[in-house]
């Protein structure tokens, strides 16, 4: 374990230590505001928590800096947890416990919460001190941006008095964004018959594992595997060969992650069992084929597993193909800028147990026609097998603007601090501006952040010398911002 806050700058990684400590899940975030609000008020800062619960932390400008025009700094407080099977740890409960390998700071079972907990620790430790030259600062913390953007969405107008909003929420340094895309939440939901497991059947689990994962959005272009897809599609090549029967399947554990493993209960013929073990080898070796150079580690098992019943046949033959048919990954590259996702889509999590049937779909788009387009070609699928299904927590994409003054002084300052260019992008992802965006029509915006790798999923790290490095970007870039 590494004491993080011994790290440098101590002013940002003390801020993040405390983000390890605190447990801070999607829509539990209260231990963590009222600790970063009691916390500011020690110290003489304003504090307002709005309708929903975002927690907005205001500081005067330090001396000479008074004219300044006023700034934004925004982050959200939850993150992803996603924890590798047979790891125990509880995020309601238990502090993340990171290593430090090779220059990174890595949480290896379990996801570390450096999306988003970087940029609330680089925007605390703004306010920490005199030594940052700066006019007006608000440090904005939503809630609930992982599942479902809940705080931004909720966000109440006419609180935030800044004309510049910076955004820390982006994993490339050196990249600075101005534009991402919106989306969508389309859940759908079926109940089913179930019967009892015919005679002369063997029960067993099948299992698929090994895969990277990754963020739904900005890794949805690699082409890594998706679990869920893999194991419906398994299930039905194996209903091909032998009298398969579906008894259960969970398969992925976050809207915006990129399912890593799966899991379903079959019975068949036990007279098929060495035909049934020979098509599990074969369809390990075609997937680790299909996936050389981007997820070839996958798994697939089959244990010994208890069922008492299976889905009636009609049910279990309408529920697999609209799955199996379900779309999944790049739908569209954007024709106006290059190399960018413009629509996707990804089957995130998927639940057949006790009559029902659940599985949720995060489409998003560059364009918010795109995004209805996509996410009612998925309503119309559903429907056809006789799905209920609703649409959920649908937010707006950021319009790229590249006439801002802030990407502009953003630019000039990386150049002043760090020599060459920096890159501008647009982020195939759901960064909060675009509803802020909404919300205060006259915010200029730019989002960026140091290198983070892996978010979403175990293993995910960030590298330390790339947070020093927006620390100085950031510090440099608040004593540069014109007067208003």
């Amino acid at each position: 374990m590494t004491d993080i806050a011994q790290l440098e700058p101590k002013a940002v990684w003390e801020h993040f230590q405390t983000l390890c400590d605190i447990p801070r899940p999607s829509k539990h975030e209260e231990q963590v505001r009222d600790y970063m609000k009691g916390w500011a008020e020690l110290r003489g800062l304003e504090t307002i928590v709005d309708q929903v619960g975002n927690l907005i932390i205001r500081k005067p400008a330090t001396l000479g800096y008074e004219d300044r025009a006023g700034v934004v700094l925004q982050g959200h407080l939850d993150m992803v947890c996603q924890a590798n099977s047979g790891t125990e740890h509880d995020f309601f409960k238990d502090p993340i416990r990171p290593v430090l390998k090779d220059g990174w700071l890595v949480a290896e079972n379990t996801t570390l919460g450096a999306d988003n907990g970087i940029g609330v620790a680089l925007g605390m430790a703004v306010l920490s001190g005199d030594d940052v030259a700066h006019g007006p600062v608000e440090v904005l913390l939503t809630l609930d941006e992982e599942a479902g953007m809940g705080g931004a969405l909720g966000l109440e107008t006419g609180l935030l008095q800044g004309q510049y909003l910076i955004n820390i929420d982006t994993e490339e340094w050196g990249e600075f964004y101005m534009g991402c895309a919106g989306g969508v939440d389309v859940n759908v939901t079926r109940e089913y018959a179930a019967e009892a497991v015919p005679a002369g059947f063997q029960t067993a689990s099948l299992t698929i594992k090994g895969l990277k994962g990754g963020h739904s959005g900005a890794d949805i272009h690699l082409g890594r595997g998706n679990a869920n897809k893999l194991l419906i599609r398994l299930i039905r090549e194996l209903e091909a060969e032998t009298d398969l029967r579906l008894a259960s399947l969970k398969g992925g554990t976050a809207r915006n992650a990129l399912s890593r493993e799966a899991f379903a209960v079959v019975a068949y013929p036990a007279a098929d069992a060495a035909k049934v073990a020979a098509k599990l080898d074969a369809f390990q070796a075609l997937m680790r084929f299909e996936l050389a150079g981007v997820d070839e580690g996958v798994v697939v098992l089959s244990e010994a597993a208890a069922a008492a019943d299976v889905l009636a046949r009609a049910d279990q033959t309408a529920i697999l193909s609209a799955l199996h048919a379900a779309p999944h990954g790049v739908k569209r590259m954007s024709q106006r800028v290059e190399g960018v996702v413009e629509t996707s889509n990804n089957l995130g999590v998927v639940t057949v147990a006790d009559g029902k049937v659940f599985a949720n779909l995060m489409v998003r788009s560059l364009l918010d026609s795109g995004t209805w387009m996509l996410a009612r070609e998925v309503e119309s699928l559903f429907k056809l097998a006789a799905f209920k299904v609703e649409m959920e927590g649908g937010y707006p994409g950021w319009a790229p603007n590249p006439q801002s003054k802030l990407l502009a002084l953003f630019k000039d300052v990386y150049r002043q601090e760090f020599g060459g260019e920096a890159e501008v992008q647009v982020i195939h992802a759901g960064l909060e501006c675009g509803i802020l965006g909404s919300k205060y029509p006259n915010l200029d915006m730019v989002s960026f952040g140091p290198n983070i790798r892996g978010a979403h999923a175990p293993g995910e790290r960030v590298e330390v010398e790339s947070v020093d490095k927006a620390w100085q970007l950031l510090q440099a870039v608040l004593k540069a911002i014109p007067k208003r």
